[in-house]
């Protein structure tokens, strides 16, 4: 997988963001801050539709390698700033947030006029997460937040010991008001 600074999101984080979007066949699902598009590519497997966003170029050559090396084609890459280019997806069921840059703006157009159901936010810093859930608890949209700890196996003089990854908040909240 190609990699680009930020990411990619680690599985279990990815597979929790996932679990929380609720994401369903026939779906179609944006990834804002899309990096290497590991979101991307898990979610694809199972929408309809998949909007990658990222304004980095660097981002958007990973992510082209990489869905190409999954072999899906349901992925449509942007490469833009959010919140501007949201003003040209369609209509969205779904949408993850994996960078933060603008998140109040960015946030408010999807509420306001792209996403019809669940928005999931990851972040890292203590202070983000609570300026997300201000933004979310202020649009009315706010179901919940987790704080994430994995740790992953690996062999130490010959037994298994845990080496713990970053802890990721994972923010969700929903347009419809489903709790």
């Amino acid at each position: 997988m190609e990699l680009v600074s930020g990411g990619p999101t680690k599985p279990e984080i990815a597979a929790l963001a996932l679990f929380k979007l609720n994401i369903s066949h026939g779906d179609v699902f944006a990834d804002i801050g899309s990096g290497t598009a590991y979101i991307s590519i898990m979610a694809a497997r199972i929408v309809k539709c998949v909007y990658a966003v990222d304004s980095r170029y660097k981002a958007i050559s990973a992510a082209q390698k990489n869905i190409r090396n999954a072999n899906i084609s349901n992925i449509k890459l942007i490469r833009g700033e959010a919140p501007a280019i949201l003003d040209e997806l369609p209509l969205l069921d779904c949408a993850f947030i994996g960078g933060t840059r603008n998140i109040e703006s960015v946030l408010q157009a999807l509420v306001k006029k792209k996403v019809n159901g669940r928005i999931v936010v990851n972040v890292v810093r203590i202070q983000t997460a609570s300026t997300v859930i201000d933004i979310m608890q202020d649009l009315g949209i706010f179901v919940d937040a987790v704080l994430v700890q994995v740790s992953n196996s690996y062999e130490l003089a010959g037994e298994i010991a845990f080496k713990p990854i970053n802890p990721v908040y994972i923010i969700t909240g929903d347009t419809k008001g489903d709790k």
